[in-house]
């Protein structure tokens, strides 16, 4: 990769801005790999640069997009993402340079004790799993801010990371008050990102979070910005899918529902992809994704952005580096913006609400 390829989510930190996410791996409805075929995989993106990893919490197919997580869903519980970075990077060679970065999560979904011990023995169940003397990034996702025991958790996990247990401290899906309250508490540098959903689509970031990370001196990691892949040449000029027809997978089932149900309808996003398709011939032929990846990537704020990689099943890294060849033009941002004004990107702030409001309240809009 060339040009602006690298971004510092910490003083000591250079790291890729195309992560490979692993959430794929958590259920069979992305298809599935025999291990040796995904670690492989991870090789591959490992020799073209993209050594940044990151792993999900399992959530069940069964759940609906945007229905809020509930006491009886399982606490934290993963897919076998961590175990198989883990072996990736035990079987690498000891001079390899650089290392596999991971980037993982510790999620509380209902009301519970927070004690330093429990906290450190979520941060070593993690760390061992991925075989690392310590966890890379721990992202901490946490669902109900009515019990504020989040700032009782963070505050452990900060001492874990002076402690060195944690090398960089995260959130996920936190708000702009709550990632603002964390910071005000924690103070300037211990938060290093906050993992949320940011796309041509999904613009809620614009609201408030980017200025969080001027003020605060944090990263965006975005994730959903191919939208599942609803963003890409596959489906330019194709009719409006079903929900469950069986043409999606899960991720592809929620971002339509956001399309048709928040965004816009399904005529506006074909022109969308039409418009995307021209800018990427104006740049000699890019695709669609290299262009909705471009857009999130153009704007400051932003670290990285996180791709869904069907590892061992599909291999897009070739497309990914095309990312880093061009740059939109001032034609190619108010093309863009023009279509945006058609649609209802403004609102979705109010009405699915503030960055991670999708995960903690009932459907709505």
């Amino acid at each position: 990769m060339e040009g602006d390829d690298r971004f510092m989510l910490s003083p000591a930190t250079s790291l890729p801005r195309i992560w490979i996410g692993l959430w794929q791996l958590s259920s069979n409805a992305w298809g599935s790999a025999p291990a040796p075929k995904v670690r492989d995989a991870m090789a591959t993106h490992m020799g073209k640069g993209f050594f940044a990893f990151d792993m999900v919490r399992y959530v069940s197919s069964s759940q609906r997009s945007y229905r809020p997580l509930t006491a009886t869903t399982p606490a934290d519980h993963y897919g076998p993402a961590e175990d198989l970075f883990g072996s990736f990077v035990a079987g690498l060679p000891a001079d390899t340079n650089p290392r596999p970065f991971g980037a993982t999560k510790w999620c509380i979904f209902h009301p519970t004790e927070i004690t330093y011990e429990k906290v450190a023995a979520a941060v070593k169940e993690r760390s061992d799993r991925m075989q690392k003397d310590r966890v890379d990034l721990l992202q901490f996702f946490w669902q109900d801010y009515q019990d504020r025991n989040y700032i009782t958790a963070l505050q452990h996990l900060a001492r874990l990371r002076m402690a060195g247990k944690i090398r960089n401290l995260g959130l996920c899906n936190f708000d702009t008050k709550r990632t603002e309250e964390v910071c005000v508490e924690l103070g300037r540098g211990y938060i290093v990102s906050n993992q949320v959903a940011f796309s041509i689509i999904d613009v809620r970031p614009l609201h408030g979070m980017n200025d969080l990370c001027d003020r605060y001196g944090f990263k965006v990691l975005a994730y959903g910005t191919l939208c599942g892949g609803l963003l890409t040449d596959r489906w330019l000029g194709k009719p409006e899918p079903e929900l469950y027809s069986g043409q999606l997978n899960p991720s592809q089932r929620k971002y339509l529902d956001v399309i048709l149900k928040a965004w816009g309808d399904w005529d506006l996003f074909q022109n969308l992809l039409r418009l995307l398709r021209d800018i990427g011939d104006r740049h000699g032929g890019v695709s669609i994704a290299n262009v909705a990846i471009r857009w999130v990537l153009e704007h400051h704020f932003v670290g990285a952005v996180l791709i869904g990689a069907r590892l061992g099943l599909s291999d897009n890294t070739e497309d990914n580096a095309k990312v880093f060849t061009f740059s939109l033009t001032y034609r190619d941002k108010a093309d863009i913006e023009a279509v945006l004004k058609l649609s209802r990107s403004n609102t979705m702030i109010m009405t699915i609400g503030d960055c991670g409001a999708e995960y903690r309240q009932k459907e709505e809009y």
